[in-house]
């Protein structure tokens, strides 16, 4: 079996001498890092939400290696693996609930930031279908806290004229059974708990920028994957399998759901690209998608995975890796990011799932198992 080889795409021009966020200055970029505008000139803050998950650390490597900005990350508790992730950015941490308003308001009257990444919620599709209401009652009130500090919070800091820069990370999964390739005005209709969130979490942050003057963004990426990605999501459950495979932990036999689905699969590290691009390039109100433009179907994630391997491999359907109410065929049209921000992906689906093999690799050989587990080699 062979790995998908996808096309190699040069990224766009480089950031300008002065950005600008919804038609108004910003920051200048300088060789000492990234600073907002203003008599103090001190570095640009950016506050990342949900710090703590998959994408979060990867923003963090973006705004630090491309901006030098002073980094602050929320999570919901702390913990030892946090603190470490955190520490190698530079990022300051808080643990916050971030369902209290109060507690909100507290974090951004301390952080003071310019730019807010909203990261922060429950996004697997297969346990929203586990749990639809802790899913929909987190998202939506996570958002609904951070619309209201940031109402709360008004125009108290005199140096920053109209407020933090808020980027909204929803999903493709709004758009539900859209034609292909879809772009932003395509209709939006979302098919299972997680995607109803997403849209509801949309809808408020509109609305309330609206009523309010808030300076807000929003991006819908596509399916995205890549190291540190946890195994609840396709490509990194095919490679944890396969990684535990190799090292004896499992019988050479991958569980998979639906490999028909077709899927337009991104590079992690692209797409907080397009994040940063947004925050610093991004038209108050607009919304932008990010996606490769090339639909993959997810057997082929899992065949690039088998010739990977250093063992042969059967495959069994899991029934309860099944989804109630699936996408068959999700395609991004991300014209308006490639026009607007100067956003393309750079990385090729190749390098992309190769590295998450790699991370499965070293994770599974970092945390060996109790002696006595390990399963005796047969090949």
């Amino acid at each position: 079996m062979h790995g998908y080889n996808g096309r190699s795409i040069q990224s766009g021009p480089g950031a300008l001498a002065v950005p600008t966020v919804g038609g108004r200055r910003t920051r200048a970029r300088q060789s000492g890092g990234a600073t907002r505008a203003g008599s103090d000139q001190r570095p640009l803050r950016a506050l990342i939400t949900g710090f703590g998950g998959f994408v979060g650390p990867h923003l963090a490597a973006e705004l630090r290696a491309e901006g030098g900005c002073e980094l602050w990350g929320t999570v919901y508790q702390e913990d030892e693996g946090s603190r470490a992730r955190a520490a190698a950015f530079g990022c300051r941490l808080r643990a916050v609930d971030l369902r209290r308003p109060e507690d909100c308001l507290s974090l951004l009257r301390e952080v003071r930031p310019d730019w807010i990444f909203h990261l922060a919620a429950q996004s697997s599709v297969a346990q929203s279908w586990q749990e639809p209401w802790p899913t929909l009652e987190a998202n939506v009130r996570m958002q609904l806290s951070l619309l209201e500090a940031l109402r709360d919070l008004g125009t108290a800091a005199s140096d920053r004229a109209g407020g933090p820069r808020l980027v909204i990370a929803s999903s493709n999964e709004v758009y539900g059974l859209a034609p292909t390739p879809t772009d932003e005005g395509a209709p939006l209709a979302p098919r299972n708990p997680y995607a109803v969130s997403k849209l509801a979490q949309e809808l408020l942050a509109d609305q309330c920028a609206r009523a309010w003057g808030l300076d807000l963004v929003r991006v819908r990426p596509f399916s995205h994957i890549g190291p540190g990605q946890d195994a609840r999501f396709v490509a990194a459950s095919f490679a944890r399998q396969v990684a535990e495979v190799e090292a004896g932990l499992r019988e050479p036999v991958v569980r998979v759901g639906d490999l028909s689905a077709r899927r337009d699969f991104s590079d992690v590290r692209d797409i907080v690209r397009g994040y940063r691009l947004a925050a610093e390039h991004g038209r108050a109100g607009r919304v932008y998608n990010l996606g490769r433009g090339e639909a993959v179907a997810v057997a082929d994630l899992l065949q690039h995975f088998a010739a990977r391997s250093h063992r042969p491999l059967a495959i069994e359907v899991d029934p309860e890796r099944l989804r109630p109410a699936d996408l068959p065929l999700t395609l991004c049209d991300a014209s308006l990011a490639a026009a607007e921000l100067g956003w393309r992906p750079r990385f090729t689906l190749t390098e992309t799932l190769d590295a998450v093999l790699d991370d499965w690799r070293a994770r599974v050989a970092a945390a060996p198992p109790p002696a006595g587990e390990r399963l005796t080699r047969t090949g």
